[in-house]
């Protein structure tokens, strides 16, 4: 009877064992689940941080590079012309050339002169001095005066003979563009060597009050800024092919000039029909930061935007058709934009 009752006895806490060991092996095997994935979720996250610094280091290196090696050492004789109009306001010209001279790639800088009176020997020699201390001891960038016995809007776009490059930067004198973004239009406009590039945007509306003969009414900023589009952009901060420099001042209609000439006005309008004339194309928008150190030009007087329509129509009859085209294409330097 003590040994039937000790089998008993004995198979009956077995089950119970079995049971115990079966939860201690579950609990176990559980635990090294849960530490596994522990494990995994910190190696994820550390190489997570370590992408993100290493982006980080990418993007430094390449600005550290672009700082000791600019585009103009490795491409000599690949740069661009800057083209400055000015009238009677030294102190803003000595800004921008003083501004611009920095500009890594810039070739040459020429001023257009307009005044009866030629420019001083202290002006030729202060900023002499700005583009010797700015441009690697001014043996990389020539800076010269284009000297104009005649007062004309259009000899700002009058042929420049043996130009280091093809490319002109033309700018108003009471303009500031950072250099990074003048760079960056000019790698815009080598993707399109016979188009305008440029910063500031305009349009041309057809006027739908008359339906007789088509009509044109000048768009301002806010016209673009509102819609979106655009038919050309303006001469005082854009680029485009010396060539054009060439046929503004000899293929061009010689009325457009005399236009221009009287009434001091549009000539940067002439050479948006210009160029899109010669190319069957529109201008380029690219987005850059604008700094205007003055505000006594022409665009300041109320009449303004009149004084461009008539123009756009004077033009356009002479031609004997609208040659602007409009576009709705803007360019953004994505290296300076995190969110696209």
């Amino acid at each position: 009877m003590r040994s039937a009752n000790h089998s008993l006895l004995l198979g009956s806490r077995r089950p119970t064992q079995k049971l115990r060991l079966l939860v201690s092996t579950t609990v176990a095997s559980g635990g090294t689940i849960n530490a596994s994935k522990a494990a995994k979720m910190k190696v994820l996250i550390c190489l997570c941080i370590a992408l993100i610094f290493f982006l980080i280091a990418i993007r430094a290196a390449f600005a550290f590079r672009r700082h000791l090696f600019p585009a103009s050492t490795s491409d000599p004789g690949k740069g661009y012309t800057i083209l400055i109009n000015t009238w009677k306001r030294n102190d803003l010209l000595q800004k921008s050339i003083n501004h611009y001279s920095r500009c890594a790639r810039v070739d040459s800088i020429h001023i257009v002169w307009s005044e009866p009176d030629p420019p001083s020997d202290l002006l030729y020699k202060v900023l002499g001095e700005a583009v010797h201390s700015n441009s690697d001891g001014g043996d990389n960038v020539e800076l010269i005066f284009d000297l104009n016995q005649e007062d004309s809007l259009n000899n700002r776009f009058k042929e420049i003979k043996d130009l280091k490059s093809d490319a002109i930067f033309s700018i108003d004198d009471d303009i500031i563009f950072p250099c990074k973004s003048v760079d960056f239009a000019f790698s815009v406009w080598k993707s399109a060597l016979e188009t305008m590039v440029g910063f500031v945007p305009r349009m041309h509306w057809l006027d739908n009050s008359n339906s007789s003969v088509d009509q044109y009414f000048y768009g301002g900023w806010w016209s673009v800024w509102w819609t979106g589009t655009y038919s050309m952009v303006l001469s005082k901060a854009a680029f485009f092919h010396k060539k054009y420099l060439h046929l503004y001042s000899t293929n061009m209609s010689q009325s457009i000039r005399n236009y221009t000439t009287k009434n001091r006005n549009c000539e940067d309008i002439a050479m948006a029909f210009l160029v899109a004339n010669e190319t069957g194309a529109p201008p380029i928008w690219v987005k850059g930061r604008i700094f205007e150190m003055g505000s006594s030009g022409i665009s300041s007087l109320g009449s303004h935007e009149e004084r461009r329509t008539q123009c756009l129509n004077e033009f356009a009859a002479i031609y004997g058709h609208m040659p602007l085209i409009a576009t709705n294409v803007k360019v953004i330097d994505s290296r300076s934009s995190w969110l696209w």
